[in-house]
């Protein structure tokens, strides 16, 4: 695969290397430059870049250096794969080094990736969206040093009482119980708790509303971890009836398939 002399933003999923994409695996294996997040991006996934390609980590720079790093390679002629963890739509700091970029005339590519919350999911075998009981799933973070909105408190989005994906939050647990409380929850809701999702260290932690902040205390998770809420993540839903999707009843008719009404 030939690369154009740009910058590929390639999400590069959870941890698991196996969880980039074919085409975001190809850019690494090609890219000139390989500028990878080495705080959370997986090295055994990194050790797969071209022979010979300039691999650097990004922990340590700030902004102004790594793009400068990107602008001075595409002005080169060479190619740079910019790896982030997970998708580099949510939470990602994209924006800003995009920004810099265009005005230095740098073209760009973004490459979608698994996100965290998706790979929670999996790791819980639940599915987030339940007929007839959460129909929405709201990804956010609580409000910690960095500010949220006025519109978006979690306490208001918590009044949709659907199912919650919380980032970046597992350092503010009591104040997420308290404003789920204030939304009205019930103290047994079913709350997940997934850090490092598919890492081979993965660490699931089931508990409920009221037990959130001593749940994540015993268990030592300060970072790392997603924090899914509500009755979607009720492990006991598999084994129930009530709440089957209406695409594979044999009654139900679509544009691929005729339903069958049965008289008794």
């Amino acid at each position: 695969m030939t690369l154009e002399p740009k910058v590929y933003i390639v999400g590069a999923g959870p941890g698991d290397p196996d969880l980039i994409t074919v085409k975001g695996l190809k850019i690494l294996q090609a890219a000139d430059v390989v500028l990878y997040t080495d705080s959370l991006v997986n090295e055994e996934l990194i050790a797969r870049h071209k022979p010979g390609a300039a691999v650097l980590k990004s922990a340590g720079m700030d902004l102004d250096e790594m793009v400068a790093v990107m602008i001075e390679s595409v002005q080169q002629g060479k190619s740079v794969a910019r790896v982030h963890t997970g998708d580099p739509a949510i939470y990602g700091a994209i924006m800003e080094q995009m920004s810099l970029l265009k005005k230095a005339g740098v073209a760009y590519e973004i490459v979608p990736g698994v996100s965290s919350v998706f790979a929670s999911a999996a790791a819980l075998q639940a599915e987030l969206t339940i007929p007839e009981l959460t129909q929405t799933l709201i990804l956010t973070r609580a409000e910690g040093r960095t500010p949220v909105p006025e519109l978006e408190k979690l306490t208001d989005l918590a009044k949709h009482h659907c199912t919650i994906a919380l980032y970046l939050s597992a350092t503010l647990t009591k104040k997420v119980m308290g404003e789920l409380s204030d939304a009205g929850w019930s103290p047994d809701t079913p709350i997940a708790v997934v850090q490092r999702a598919t890492w081979p260290d993965q660490k699931i932690v089931r508990t409920t509303l009221a037990n959130l902040d001593i749940a994540v205390r015993e268990n030592n998770i300060r970072s790392h971890a997603m924090i899914l809420m509500g009755w979607a993540l009720d492990p006991t839903l598999v084994d129930q009836d009530g709440h089957r999707s209406k695409l594979y009843d044999k009654e139900f008719t679509h544009r691929f398939r005729k339903g069958v009404t049965t008289h008794g």
